[in-house]
Protein backbone atom coordinates (compact mmCIF):
# COMPACT_ATOMS: atom_id res chain seq x y z
CA UNK A 1 0.00 0.00 0.00
CA UNK A 2 1.05 3.56 -0.58
CA UNK A 3 2.31 5.63 2.38
CA UNK A 4 0.46 8.82 3.20
CA UNK A 5 2.72 11.49 4.80
CA UNK A 6 3.39 15.39 3.58
CA UNK A 7 6.98 15.29 5.17
CA UNK A 8 9.69 15.44 3.48
CA UNK A 9 12.10 14.03 5.83
CA UNK A 10 9.47 11.33 6.16
CA UNK A 11 9.33 10.53 2.77
CA UNK A 12 13.22 9.81 2.87
CA UNK A 13 12.97 7.77 5.77
CA UNK A 14 10.62 5.60 3.48
CA UNK A 15 12.41 5.22 0.07
CA UNK A 16 15.24 3.60 2.63
CA UNK A 17 18.12 6.26 1.67
CA UNK A 18 18.92 9.40 0.69
CA UNK A 19 19.51 9.47 -2.99
CA UNK A 20 21.98 11.62 -5.22
CA UNK A 21 19.02 14.25 -5.68
CA UNK A 22 18.21 14.73 -2.30
CA UNK A 23 20.36 15.67 0.52
CA UNK A 24 19.44 15.83 3.90
CA UNK A 25 21.33 17.77 6.90
CA UNK A 26 20.57 18.70 10.48
CA UNK A 27 21.51 21.52 12.78
CA UNK A 28 20.24 22.82 16.15
CA UNK A 29 18.32 25.81 16.38
CA UNK A 30 16.96 27.67 19.24
CA UNK A 31 17.57 24.09 20.74
CA UNK A 32 15.23 22.41 18.51
CA UNK A 33 16.19 20.14 15.68
CA UNK A 34 16.01 21.87 12.37
CA UNK A 35 16.05 18.67 9.77
CA UNK A 36 17.13 20.56 6.05
CA UNK A 37 16.11 18.72 3.03
CA UNK A 38 16.89 19.55 -0.27
CA UNK A 39 15.47 17.99 -3.63
CA UNK A 40 17.79 18.86 -6.57
CA UNK A 41 15.76 17.13 -9.44
CA UNK A 42 12.66 15.34 -9.72
CA UNK A 43 12.95 11.51 -8.37
CA UNK A 44 10.43 8.94 -8.68
CA UNK A 45 11.21 7.50 -5.36
CA UNK A 46 11.24 10.95 -4.01
CA UNK A 47 7.64 12.22 -5.05
CA UNK A 48 8.34 15.52 -4.46
CA UNK A 49 9.02 18.91 -6.19
CA UNK A 50 12.60 20.08 -5.98
CA UNK A 51 13.22 22.92 -3.34
CA UNK A 52 13.98 23.11 0.39
CA UNK A 53 12.35 21.82 3.10
CA UNK A 54 12.86 22.50 6.36
CA UNK A 55 11.38 20.42 9.39
CA UNK A 56 11.85 22.25 12.93
CA UNK A 57 10.86 19.61 15.89
CA UNK A 58 9.23 21.46 18.34
CA UNK A 59 8.41 18.90 21.03
CA UNK A 60 9.26 21.63 23.78
CA UNK A 61 6.03 22.79 23.22
CA UNK A 62 3.95 19.31 24.19
CA UNK A 63 5.92 19.72 27.38
CA UNK A 64 5.12 22.76 28.25
CA UNK A 65 8.80 24.51 28.44
CA UNK A 66 8.63 27.69 29.99
CA UNK A 67 10.40 29.20 26.87
CA UNK A 68 9.34 26.96 24.55
CA UNK A 69 6.97 29.06 22.54
CA UNK A 70 9.51 32.52 21.99
CA UNK A 71 12.29 30.02 20.81
CA UNK A 72 10.10 28.14 18.40
CA UNK A 73 8.43 31.74 17.26
CA UNK A 74 12.21 32.66 16.64
CA UNK A 75 12.84 29.55 14.71
CA UNK A 76 10.01 29.97 12.60
CA UNK A 77 11.13 33.17 11.95
CA UNK A 78 14.81 32.58 11.31
CA UNK A 79 14.20 29.55 8.42
CA UNK A 80 11.12 31.75 6.96
CA UNK A 81 14.32 34.20 6.01
CA UNK A 82 16.35 31.50 4.90
CA UNK A 83 14.33 30.11 2.56
CA UNK A 84 13.78 33.68 1.13
CA UNK A 85 16.90 35.73 1.26
CA UNK A 86 15.69 37.87 -1.96
CA UNK A 87 12.64 38.84 -0.93
CA UNK A 88 12.36 42.83 -1.41
CA UNK A 89 12.03 44.66 2.08
CA UNK A 90 9.20 46.68 0.98
CA UNK A 91 7.44 44.24 -1.30
CA UNK A 92 3.78 43.40 0.01
CA UNK A 93 3.14 39.97 1.35
CA UNK A 94 -0.64 37.81 1.38
CA UNK A 95 -0.92 35.28 4.22
CA UNK A 96 -3.23 32.41 3.29
CA UNK A 97 -4.94 30.94 6.20
CA UNK A 98 -5.82 27.00 4.38
CA UNK A 99 -8.65 24.54 6.08
CA UNK A 100 -11.93 24.76 7.72
CA UNK A 101 -12.11 26.41 10.71
CA UNK A 102 -14.81 24.25 12.17
CA UNK A 103 -13.18 21.21 11.74
CA UNK A 104 -10.53 21.06 14.48
CA UNK A 105 -7.77 19.45 12.72
CA UNK A 106 -7.80 21.15 9.88
CA UNK A 107 -7.77 24.69 11.34
CA UNK A 108 -4.46 25.69 11.76
CA UNK A 109 -5.04 27.78 8.68
CA UNK A 110 -7.67 30.24 10.14
CA UNK A 111 -6.11 30.08 13.45
CA UNK A 112 -2.78 31.23 12.00
CA UNK A 113 -5.02 33.94 10.81
CA UNK A 114 -6.04 35.37 13.98
CA UNK A 115 -2.06 35.71 14.99
CA UNK A 116 -0.70 37.41 11.63
CA UNK A 117 -0.63 41.16 11.29
CA UNK A 118 -2.26 42.34 9.17
CA UNK A 119 -0.73 45.60 7.75
CA UNK A 120 -1.69 46.72 4.56
CA UNK A 121 -4.18 49.29 5.03
CA UNK A 122 -2.32 50.22 8.12
CA UNK A 123 0.99 51.31 5.80
CA UNK A 124 -1.33 52.39 2.75
CA UNK A 125 -3.65 54.85 4.90
CA UNK A 126 -0.57 56.45 7.22
CA UNK A 127 2.71 55.39 5.54
CA UNK A 128 4.40 58.01 7.21
CA UNK A 129 3.21 56.45 10.81
CA UNK A 130 3.44 52.61 9.72
CA UNK A 131 6.84 53.13 7.64
CA UNK A 132 8.59 50.46 9.56
CA UNK A 133 6.21 48.03 8.67
CA UNK A 134 5.63 45.95 5.80
CA UNK A 135 2.47 45.70 3.89
CA UNK A 136 0.81 42.38 5.05
CA UNK A 137 -2.55 41.09 3.44
CA UNK A 138 -4.20 38.05 5.26
CA UNK A 139 -6.70 35.59 4.17
CA UNK A 140 -8.40 32.83 5.41
CA UNK A 141 -10.46 31.62 2.24
CA UNK A 142 -12.82 28.99 3.84
CA UNK A 143 -13.31 25.33 1.53
CA UNK A 144 -15.22 24.66 -1.03
CA UNK A 145 -17.52 22.62 0.52
CA UNK A 146 -18.86 25.83 2.47
CA UNK A 147 -17.98 28.30 -0.10
CA UNK A 148 -18.36 26.83 -3.50
CA UNK A 149 -15.21 28.43 -4.71
CA UNK A 150 -12.27 26.98 -5.24
CA UNK A 151 -9.48 28.33 -2.92
CA UNK A 152 -6.95 28.85 -5.77
CA UNK A 153 -9.79 30.85 -7.59
CA UNK A 154 -10.11 33.22 -4.46
CA UNK A 155 -6.24 33.72 -4.21
CA UNK A 156 -5.77 34.74 -7.74
CA UNK A 157 -8.60 37.29 -7.94
CA UNK A 158 -6.88 38.58 -4.28
CA UNK A 159 -3.54 38.50 -5.72
CA UNK A 160 -4.58 40.63 -8.98
CA UNK A 161 -5.22 43.43 -6.73
CA UNK A 162 -3.11 43.91 -4.22
CA UNK A 163 0.06 42.43 -6.11
CA UNK A 164 2.07 40.79 -3.71
CA UNK A 165 5.69 39.67 -4.15
CA UNK A 166 5.35 36.72 -1.70
CA UNK A 167 2.42 33.99 -0.81
CA UNK A 168 2.74 32.27 2.35
CA UNK A 169 0.08 29.12 2.77
CA UNK A 170 -0.51 27.41 5.94
CA UNK A 171 -1.83 24.19 6.77
CA UNK A 172 -2.65 21.19 8.35
CA UNK A 173 -0.73 18.18 6.63
CA UNK A 174 -0.89 14.27 7.25
CA UNK A 175 2.67 12.42 8.80
CA UNK A 176 3.57 9.03 9.11
CA UNK A 177 4.73 8.52 12.71
CA UNK A 178 2.51 9.54 15.52
CA UNK A 179 5.49 10.81 17.16
CA UNK A 180 5.43 13.61 14.75
CA UNK A 181 1.55 15.48 15.42
CA UNK A 182 1.05 18.71 16.57
CA UNK A 183 4.95 19.01 17.11
CA UNK A 184 6.63 19.07 13.83
CA UNK A 185 6.04 22.16 11.97
CA UNK A 186 7.50 21.94 8.15
CA UNK A 187 8.21 25.01 6.25
CA UNK A 188 9.15 24.88 1.97
CA UNK A 189 9.61 27.37 -0.77
CA UNK A 190 7.75 24.70 -3.37
CA UNK A 191 4.23 25.55 -2.26
CA UNK A 192 1.44 23.61 -1.64
CA UNK A 193 -1.57 21.53 -2.44
CA UNK A 194 -4.78 22.07 -0.38
CA UNK A 195 -6.02 18.70 1.09
CA UNK A 196 -3.43 16.53 -0.76
CA UNK A 197 -3.24 15.29 2.96
CA UNK A 198 -5.89 13.66 3.05
CA UNK A 199 -6.67 12.40 -0.49
CA UNK A 200 -8.45 15.59 -1.26
CA UNK A 201 -6.35 17.53 -3.41
CA UNK A 202 -7.33 21.10 -4.81
CA UNK A 203 -5.85 23.79 -7.55
CA UNK A 204 -1.81 23.94 -6.25
CA UNK A 205 -0.47 26.73 -5.14
CA UNK A 206 3.10 27.41 -6.33
CA UNK A 207 5.30 29.56 -8.00
CA UNK A 208 4.39 28.28 -11.26
CA UNK A 209 0.60 29.14 -10.61
CA UNK A 210 0.70 32.26 -8.70
CA UNK A 211 3.86 33.69 -10.47
CA UNK A 212 5.55 34.82 -7.23
CA UNK A 213 7.76 32.55 -4.53
CA UNK A 214 5.21 30.70 -2.34
CA UNK A 215 6.79 29.50 0.90
CA UNK A 216 4.20 26.49 2.68
CA UNK A 217 3.89 26.26 6.06
CA UNK A 218 2.53 23.24 7.86
CA UNK A 219 2.57 21.23 10.77
CA UNK A 220 0.95 17.28 10.96
CA UNK A 221 -2.30 17.07 12.82
CA UNK A 222 -3.14 13.40 11.36
CA UNK A 223 -2.39 9.84 10.78
CA UNK A 224 -4.01 8.34 8.28
CA UNK A 225 -5.33 5.25 9.86
CA UNK A 226 -4.41 2.47 7.25
CA UNK A 227 -0.99 4.05 7.38
CA UNK A 228 -0.60 3.75 10.93
CA UNK A 229 -2.03 -0.24 11.03
CA UNK A 230 0.38 -0.74 7.73
CA UNK A 231 3.27 0.74 9.77
CA UNK A 232 2.20 -1.40 13.29
CA UNK A 233 1.95 -4.61 11.15
CA UNK A 234 5.23 -4.16 9.46
CA UNK A 235 7.15 -3.34 12.94
CA UNK A 236 5.65 -6.66 14.23
CA UNK A 237 5.99 -8.62 11.73
CA UNK A 238 2.04 -9.94 11.43
CA UNK A 239 -0.09 -9.48 8.90
CA UNK A 240 -3.05 -7.73 9.77
CA UNK A 241 -6.35 -8.56 7.93
CA UNK A 242 -7.99 -5.32 9.05
CA UNK A 243 -6.29 -3.25 6.77
CA UNK A 244 -8.93 -5.01 4.14
CA UNK A 245 -11.58 -2.79 5.66
CA UNK A 246 -9.94 0.26 5.54
CA UNK A 247 -11.20 1.20 1.82
CA UNK A 248 -12.44 4.21 3.19
CA UNK A 249 -10.00 6.78 4.50
CA UNK A 250 -9.76 7.12 8.13
CA UNK A 251 -7.54 9.57 10.04
CA UNK A 252 -6.29 9.39 13.58
CA UNK A 253 -5.02 12.53 15.58
CA UNK A 254 -4.38 13.41 19.49
CA UNK A 255 -6.66 13.16 22.17
CA UNK A 256 -5.66 17.13 22.63
CA UNK A 257 -5.85 18.18 19.60
CA UNK A 258 -7.81 21.51 20.08
CA UNK A 259 -5.24 22.84 22.57
CA UNK A 260 -2.75 21.57 20.52
CA UNK A 261 -3.71 23.06 17.07
CA UNK A 262 -4.50 26.20 18.67
CA UNK A 263 -0.67 26.28 20.15
CA UNK A 264 0.99 25.02 16.73
CA UNK A 265 -1.26 27.96 14.69
CA UNK A 266 -0.16 30.64 17.35
CA UNK A 267 3.51 29.72 17.07
CA UNK A 268 3.43 30.01 13.10
CA UNK A 269 1.27 33.26 13.20
CA UNK A 270 3.85 34.89 15.42
CA UNK A 271 6.99 33.53 13.87
CA UNK A 272 5.16 34.98 10.35
CA UNK A 273 5.20 38.17 12.01
CA UNK A 274 8.60 38.10 13.45
CA UNK A 275 9.79 37.16 9.44
CA UNK A 276 7.81 40.26 8.19
CA UNK A 277 8.84 42.69 10.68
CA UNK A 278 11.97 42.19 11.87
CA UNK A 279 11.94 45.07 14.24
CA UNK A 280 9.16 43.47 16.41
CA UNK A 281 9.50 41.24 19.13
CA UNK A 282 7.31 38.66 20.93
CA UNK A 283 5.86 41.34 23.74
CA UNK A 284 5.50 43.85 20.46
CA UNK A 285 3.53 41.04 18.53
CA UNK A 286 1.30 40.62 21.89
CA UNK A 287 0.13 44.55 22.28
CA UNK A 288 -0.47 45.05 18.69
CA UNK A 289 -3.18 41.61 18.57
CA UNK A 290 -4.29 42.52 22.20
Amino acid sequence: MAIRTDLAIEVLENSGQTTQNAVQTEKNLEGFRLTQVEIHREDERIGKPPGSYYTLSVDALLRREEDAFPRACRAVAHSLGQLTRQLDPRAPVLVIGLGNRAVTPDAIGPLCCQSVLATRHLVERSPAQFRAFRPVAVLAPGVLGTTGVETGEIVMGVMDRIRPGLVIAVDALAARRLSRLMCTIQMTDTGIVPGSGVGNARAALTRQELGVPVLAVGVPTVVDGATLAADIAEQSGASCEALDDLHTPVLVTTRDVDQQVADAARVIGYGINLFLHPTLDITDIDLFLS
